[in-house]
């Protein structure tokens, strides 16, 4: 029995689990979706939080790379606004037309007999209208978004005990109460040596540490058996720093803390073949819509 047992390890697949980021992963950074973001964000700051315009760059700049994302930025430093509008600002009015279907994409993803989910900074109304309009709808098990890690509604019941676990635990609060003072977070970096600790965000967002985590643990995943795939480089190594194996998206230059470089997502099956060769199944397919904000099962 032990030596049964050693086999059906070495026979084991290394990976059973595949995170794919969305935006700029899954379809090029060439779609312009990206740049047309960026302009509705400062749009954003501008419009809606009376920020001046000749500070949008900077000040948008500094948040991106402090915080990981210039929304999670603004509420650090004291912006106080409501997620849904704001990511209906930001997302609606992007070019979606830009997306076409993939059926190149889609085969290869078909043909993956691993649990595939989406892991993305976005808001759940972008997450599947992208993947509609890229025609990948149905070949994920599950989305993590923005609404998964934070979650608004505290006291929603579900009928799914894994539901009602992952909406009721959220790991920081989104109803703090606004402070009038903000943080100047572009004079604090104009200082030779600041003395100011910066403020903390309250949302939960990549290349946290803690979101990859959470993330894990919603889907029930195992980092040592998963591959992440990404366009960040800061997110490839955060997760790296979590035990996932990772692949970044975008280029073939690899960085410390990726695994496998990769120009485009079809370049996959090139990349790592050994993704299709296990005795499981040679067909993966999943009816239906996508689950969104769901926790994601085996």
């Amino acid at each position: 029995m032990e030596y049964e047992d050693l086999y059906r390890l070495a026979q084991r697949p290394k990976y059973d689990c595949l995170l794919f980021d969305l935006d700029d992963t899954l379809y090029p950074l060439s779609s312009g979706l990206a740049g047309e973001c960026g302009k509705n964000i400062k749009e954003y700051m501008v419009e809606k939080l009376g920020i001046a315009k000749d500070k949008i760059v900077e000040l948008s700049n500094l948040l991106y790379r402090n915080y990981g994302t210039t929304m999670a930025g603004l509420r650090a430093v004291g912006y106080d606004f409501d997620y849904d509008e704001y990511h209906s600002y930001v997302h609606g009015r992007l070019p979606y037309e830009n997306l076409k279907p993939d059926p190149q994409l889609r085969s290869l993803l078909q043909t993956l007999p691993l649990r595939k989910i989406i892991f993305t900074n976005a808001d759940k109304v972008h997450a599947a209208k992208a993947l509609s309009k890229l025609g990948l709808e149905d070949c994920f098990e599950g989305i993590i978004c923005f609404e998964t890690l934070n979650p608004t509604h505290k006291n929603t019941v579900s009928d799914d005990e894994d539901d009602i676990e992952f909406l009721g635990s959220a790991a920081a609060t989104t109803d703090a109460p606004s402070s009038p003072k903000i943080f100047d977070i572009i004079g604090h970096f104009a200082q030779t040596n600041p003395v100011a600790t910066l403020p903390k965000t309250p949302i939960v967002c990549k290349p946290q540490e803690s979101a990859i985590e959470r993330a894990l643990k919603i889907a029930k995943i195992n980092p040592q058996r998963t591959l992440f795939f990404d366009d960040s480089v800061r997110n490839i190594e955060a997760g790296k720093r979590v035990g996932l194996h990772t692949v970044l998206v975008g280029t073939s230059q690899r960085p410390k803390g990726a695994d496998y470089a990769l120009e485009s997502i079809h370049n996959i099956k090139q990349a790592l073949p050994e993704l299709w060769e296990t005795d499981m199944k040679s067909q993966v397919r999943y009816p239906g819509q996508v689950a969104v904000e769901t926790s994601v099962t085996a």
